[in-house]
């Protein structure tokens, strides 16, 4: 019997040997790290500081190359004497930062896309949580497929709404189609807040609607009807329960639109036309007022784009906690 045994043991050796073989070292190694849990643990871990130093480098980088070119004066990057294999800065011109606000009214440029971020803000959390309340915690027909409709203006590219809507902002009288008929009149909206708050609103909506509906589709309904209970209203219920429970969710969606308004350029460039400060042109506009048609300022330009980018870090340092277990409570259903 001891023979047999051995002999089965030498043709399990044998066969698990040519598999090994007929695997690959790939394959082999695969295998053996997947049935070693110390192996198994020293790649997780090896794999996570990989992928972690190439975000930072990745994220990171942009930043120290945009510090590089505020502190190197224009002369030195226009001559192209660069110390590339150290990436530092040739020469050391902090003055940059002051000669920002010197050359243009930057700090107004800057102030318009604060202004347009926090208003479209405030109009997407509010139209947004009461939408979110009657998707996430209502039930009546057909509330699928008005979901998906939806979502799918989020699919269109913004350019597809550009031009009725300069026509209609600009003051052009409204026609209806086949007919002919001068319906109304608009008021004029260009250069005004109007112009890209609404557009801004209509765009940034769908993701908010949908986050919001999917953490207020969490909230236990006893703790609604302990306050219906007490005599307070649904919009009562809402604002005064059901948002201060989710206020990871709110905070997600409401820094995502702050961010999403705080960089945008495509309808804003349009909607504020000449890119003068007092017509509400944004942050990106002030950036280009640094380029002319024979020479740019890059170093100015550097500067001004760490000096603009200071709001929304210091906005995502001070809100990361709620934005993080959002995002990750958001992807949970207890």
């Amino acid at each position: 019997m001891s023979g047999e045994t051995q002999t089965q043991t030498q043709t399990q050796t044998g066969s698990q040997s040519e598999t090994d073989h007929d695997q690959g070292p790939l394959a082999s190694w695969t295998q053996g790290v997947i049935s070693n849990p110390d192996r198994r643990s020293l790649l997780y871990r090896a794999l996570f500081y990989a992928i972690t130093i190439f975000f930072l480098v990745t994220t990171l980088f942009p930043f120290y190359w945009l510090l590089v070119l505020a502190l190197t004066p224009n002369s030195l990057i226009l001559g192209g004497e660069w110390d590339l294999p150290f990436l530092r800065p040739q020469g050391f011109n902090p003055e940059a930062f002051v000669e920002v606000f010197q050359q243009i009214p930057f700090h107004l440029y800057v102030f318009n896309s604060f202004v347009l971020a926090t208003m479209t803000t405030i109009i997407v959390i509010v139209i947004s949580s009461l939408a979110g309340y009657v998707f996430g915690r209502l039930e009546f027909p057909g509330r699928g497929p008005l979901m998906l409709g939806i979502l799918m203006v989020s699919y269109f590219p913004p350019a597809a709404f550009l031009i009725p809507l300069f026509e209609a902002f600009t003051g052009n009288p409204i026609v209806a189609p086949f007919i002919g008929v001068e319906l109304f009149e608009p008021p004029r909206l260009v250069n005004t807040p109007g112009s890209m708050v609404l557009p801004f609103s209509a765009l940034f909506l769908p993701l908010s609607i949908f986050i919001l509906t999917t953490f207020y589709a969490q909230i236990p309904d006893g703790l609604e009807d302990a306050a219906r209970v007490e005599g307070t209203t649904r919009l009562g219920a809402l604002f005064r329960v059901i948002m201060p429970l989710s206020a990871p969710g709110v905070a997600t969606a409401a820094v995502l639109t702050f961010i999403a308004v705080y960089n945008e350029y495509f309808f804003s460039s349009i909607m504020a036309l000449g890119n003068e400060p007092q017509q509400w042109s944004p942050l990106v506009g002030g950036l280009l007022q640094y380029q002319s048609l024979y020479s740019t300022e890059f170093n100015l330009m550097a500067a001004a784009s760490i000096v603009g980018v200071l709001p929304v870090v210091i906005l995502v340092v001070v809100a990361q906690e709620r934005i993080v277990s959002g995002l990750t409570a958001g992807a949970l259903k207890e």
